[in-house]
């Protein structure tokens, strides 16, 4: 069984995280430096997929509260039709990117930091990796409810 990776795209970083082969829990694994060009952080994320034999990836996707698409939804959207294309390029046909909802998990990023007892000052490094945690738990829990 493969390992499912979690992505946060933040505005300087995208956040990383890996799962367990047995798809149990999810585990922060850094942060891609993104210096406004998300085409680099595609590539990056290829590396990280063929690295660690990723198998499905679990893009957040920050739609607004009422659900509807805003500009940071589309960027997801956007980052995750080019990694889709560039995994079929590089020949990683049987690796699945999927979109992921994931309102109010920053949110629930810099709670849990708080809880861990990270001062709010070291919060910005580490949220993005830690919302990438919240979005792949969130789905690997899903996916493991449907499994029954």
């Amino acid at each position: 069984m493969g390992v499912w990776m979690g992505v946060d795209l933040g505005n300087a970083r995208v956040g990383i995280a890996l799962s367990d082969p047995e798809l149990t829990f999810a585990h922060p694994a850094g942060n891609l430096q993104a210096w406004g060009d998300y085409d680099t952080t595609v590539e990056d994320a290829l590396d990280c997929i063929e690295d660690h034999d990723v198998e499905h990836v679990v893009v957040g996707y920050p739609l607004q509260l009422n659900g509807s698409e805003g500009a940071s939804a589309k960027k997801a959207k956007a980052w995750a039709e080019r990694l889709r294309y560039r995994c079929a390029v590089e020949g990683f046909d049987g690796v699945d990117v999927e979109l992921f909802d994931e309102r109010l998990t920053t949110v629930t990023a810099h709670h849990q930091l708080s809880e861990a007892g990270l001062g709010s000052r070291k919060h910005r490094p580490a949220v993005d990796q830690q919302s990438a945690v919240v979005i792949l738990q969130a789905a690997l829990d899903k996916h493991r409810a449907a499994q029954g």
